[in-house]
C-alpha cells in the first residue's frame, strides 16, 4: 500500500548492437516532471547526433502517470517495448531512454520492437531495484514550552524535521512515512494547544 519499487540510481550507456545500428540505454529514477525533463535533456545533449531518442516512463504509486514515445520510429515499435519492460520489472518512478544511431540497415518493425525491448531489458537488469516507502509532510504548530513533547513524538515515528521556526508559537515541518499518518494524527489530536495539517 505505502511502498513502491524503483531503481536505486541512474544507469547509463548500456550498449546493444543490431545490424550496424547502435542502441544506447539509460534509466533514471524520477519523482516529478522536472526531474523527467532534466534527464531527457541531459541525454539529448550528450547524444545530439543520434537518429532517435525513444523513451518510456512510469510515475505514481500504481504507475498511473506514464508515456511511451517512439520519437519518429514506426508507431508502437519503440516506446511501448520500452514501457513493457518497466511493467515486467514492476517498477515505477523510472524513465528509460533508448538512443539509436542508425547503421544503414533497416530492421523492420519486428526488428525494432525486439531491439528496443532488449535495450531496455539489459539497461534495467543492471539497475539495483529497491523498495521505497511513500512519505507525507506535516506542519505542526505548538507552544514554545511543548517543544520536548513534540520532538519526542516525532523521533518515535522516525520523522525527519525539515524546518523549525522557534518562537512563542512554534511552527515545524517534518516528513514521515505515509503509513504512520493516522497514528501520529491520533497522538497530536490528543494534545492541547497543538494544531497540525498534512501537506499534499
Amino acid at each position: 500500500m505505502f511502498e513502491y519499487k524503483t531503481i536505486e540510481k541512474p544507469i547509463e550507456n548500456t550498449l546493444l548492437k543490431e545490424k550496424g545500428s547502435k542502441f544506447i540505454g539509460f534509466a533514471f529514477p524520477v519523482n516529478n516532471e522536472k526531474e523527467l525533463k532534466g534527464a531527457l535533456e541531459k541525454v539529448r545533449t550528450e547524444h545530439p547526433k543520434a537518429t532517435h531518442h525513444c523513451y518510456a516512463f512510469r510515475m505514481g504509486l500504481e504507475g498511473e502517470n506514464y508515456r511511451a514515445n517512439d520519437d519518429g520510429e514506426p508507431s508502437g515499435s519503440a516506446g511501448f517495448p520500452i514501457y513493457n519492460q518497466l511493467l515486467a520489472h514492476e517498477i515505477t518512478n523510472v524513465l528509460v531512454i533508448s538512443v539509436r544511431y542508425y547503421g544503414g540497415t533497416k530492421l523492420g518493425v519486428s526488428g525494432l520492437v525486439k531491439a528496443y525491448k532488449e535495450c531496455a531489458k539489459i539497461t534495467l537488469e543492471e539497475a539495483n531495484i529497491i523498495t521505497r516507502e511513500l512519505e507525507a509532510e506535516i506542519e505542526i504548530q505548538f507552544n514554545f514550552n511543548q517543544q520536548n513533547t513534540i520532538f519526542t513524538l516525532l523521533s518515535k515515528f522516525d520523522a525527519k524535521v525539515l524546518h523549525f521556526d522557534a518562537n512563542e508559537n512554534c511552527i515545524l515541518t517534518a516528513s514521515l512515512k505515509l503509513a504512520q499518518k493516522e497514528s501520529i494524527s491520533d497522538k497530536l489530536s490528543e494534545m492541547q494547544y497543538v494544531s497540525f495539517e498534512f501537506k499534499d
